[in-house]
């Protein structure tokens, strides 16, 4: 069964940067477990920060504009075909960890058979993970249209900013029913010796908690090709003993 880490906030926040980390950390503690790395993103800056330029989407299965790298077998099923498409579109980061991204969704409520076959593949994909780190457009709500899955931790990535926590606080009320069952709170993130009482305060009472906070890097001030910190995988590690995830001696 497959734990399922859902990174969340506005665009710009530090997600990607964030989603990397995490990585790190856990390849770090489980070097024999298996990673998927799902960008739902719509910048699609995950694959970018690694280098990659992935073109070939969940969107194009669905849309029909995927050009597979292989010819389409024949005698498939409709499910069949969805899930060997899925397959096709995955790209290895390294011998444990791959990556796969949706780009734009279909609505929640749209009735065309694509939607389940769609929402069924992903099921199935990623639960041949041991981990699955969903790099999300905002909150759980763009990545629940795509696939209806339990989520074990959602993390909302907010900055030392008020408008910042207000709009996490938004984002929380548009997740919480898709990360039913599973932790949800806030990760300050790009802290730089703010006084953060009035923050702290509005988190409070918006009755989020506060998972961790991960300090500035300005390293990462001019922007980045890779996305990586050192700094910030390093304060994943001081505060992942208080989420909801296998522990490094379990």
């Amino acid at each position: 069964m497959s734990i399922k880490i859902a990174i969340t906030g506005k665009s710009g926040s530090g997600k990607t940067t964030i989603t990397k980390a995490f990585l790190n950390v856990l390849q770090e503690y489980f070097p024999e477990k298996s990673v998927l790395l799902f960008d739902n993103d719509l910048t699609g800056e995950l694959g970018h920060s690694f280098g990659k330029d992935i073109r070939n989407t969940i969107y194009g299965i669905r849309s029909g504009k995927h050009e597979y790298k292989t010819g389409i077998p024949e005698g498939m099923t409709k499910h069949e075909f969805v899930e060997w498409a899925l397959e096709d579109i995955l790209v290895p980061i390294n011998d444990s960890t791959d990556i796969i991204v949706s780009w734009f969704v279909g609505a929640k409520d749209c009735r065309c058979p694509i939607t389940s076959q769609i929402n069924d593949a992903c099921q199935k994909l990623i639960e041949r993970y041991d981990f699955v780190i969903f790099d999300c457009e905002f909150d759980l709500k763009y990545l629940n249209q795509l696939v209806d899955t339990n989520i074990d931790l959602a993390l909302i990535v907010a900055n030392p900013t008020i408008e910042s926590v207000k709009l996490a606080k938004r984002i929380a009320e548009f997740s919480t029913k898709h990360a039913a069952g599973g932790q949800l709170g806030v990760v300050m993130n790009k802290i730089n010796n703010q006084k953060l009482d009035d923050i702290y305060k509005i988190i409070k009472d918006s009755e989020l908690e506060i998972l961790g906070s991960i300090p500035y890097d300005k390293t990462l001030e001019n922007g980045t090709s890779d996305w990586n910190s050192d700094i910030v995988k390093e304060a994943v590690k001081q505060f992942y003993f208080r989420l909801n995830l296998p522990q490094e001696n379990s």
